[in-house]
């Protein structure tokens, strides 16, 4: 569930909190894509993940940081899913 920034919080909380609200919105936009059963939508997710690296890539991002963070969020994963495979 998105949050809004709230006044007592600081810029850097603001900050994680508003690429919590984006990162929830990107993965409902894709799950809607998947849900409308048309052909470009069987690849939303793989489409969105490559779209999102090359722009942290165009960001200054060097390609050691953004495989360690998709690395690290793979890994966090199987905590996260608590075992499930959906």
């Amino acid at each position: 569930m998105p949050t809004e920034p709230r006044d007592d919080l600081t810029e850097e909380e603001q900050c994680l909190f508003g690429l919590y609200n984006i990162a929830a919105e990107l993965a409902a936009s894709c799950r809607h894509l998947r849900e409308m059963d048309v052909s470009v939508s069987a690849t939303a997710l793989e489409q969105a993940v490559n779209t999102l690296m090359t722009e942290f890539w165009d960001q200054g991002f060097s390609q050691t940081e953004i495989r360690r963070a998709f690395i690290a969020a793979l890994d966090d994963m199987s905590r996260y899913a608590a075992g499930e495979n959906p």
